[in-house]
């Protein structure tokens, strides 16, 4: 009578074992997605490309800054960036983002990323300016893709920090 307890036992096991493997391959396609989401980002910040970011954000979006103690709805931030997007697209400035994370949670529709960007600024002078930013993003998965609902740019972040995450 064992026999029949080691292979459902076996059962067991093995369909434990498809669950975890199901979920890790779900886990990292939804990671490659979001990859492509935060590689947009950067295209349209380091093309000028004003539309393009916009269509990254949720209309009902927060922006929350930890520096200056605010919330407000993201579409108010992008009013404000508009010009920068403008002069990044007819050449007058430079202006990139880069991103690397610590944490990365999620399912089909929701994902909560954790991490540091860098955004980089050359103005028409041609002085250069670096700022590593610890964030927080609170995505929406809709039928038209991934939004950001919720940046949280919490505080600075220094430049071995941000080398701290490369090897993550």
């Amino acid at each position: 009578m064992k026999t029949p307890s080691i292979h459902l036992t076996f059962l067991l096991f093995l369909m434990s074992n498809l669950q975890m493997t199901f979920a890790e391959d779900e886990g990292q396609a939804r990671q490659a997605v979001l990859n492509a989401y935060w590689a947009e980002v950067s295209r349209a910040v380091r093309e000028g490309d004003f539309e393009g970011y916009k269509a990254t954000c949720h209309a009902k979006g927060v922006l929350v800054s930890g520096s200056q103690k605010t919330s407000s709805p993201l579409s108010d931030a992008l009013a404000r960036w508009k010009k920068d997007f403008d002069a990044t697209k007819a050449g007058k400035i430079k202006a990139s983002v880069e991103f690397r994370f610590s944490q990365r949670y999620g399912d089909k529709t929701t994902a909560h990323e954790t991490g540091i960007f860098l955004y980089s600024y050359t103005d028409p002078e041609g002085n250069q300016k670096q700022d590593y930013i610890h964030f927080q993003a609170l995505l929406l998965k809709g039928r038209d893709g991934w939004k950001i609902m919720m940046e949280y740019q919490k505080s600075k972040a220094t430049r071995e920090e941000w080398d701290a995450l490369a090897t993550k």
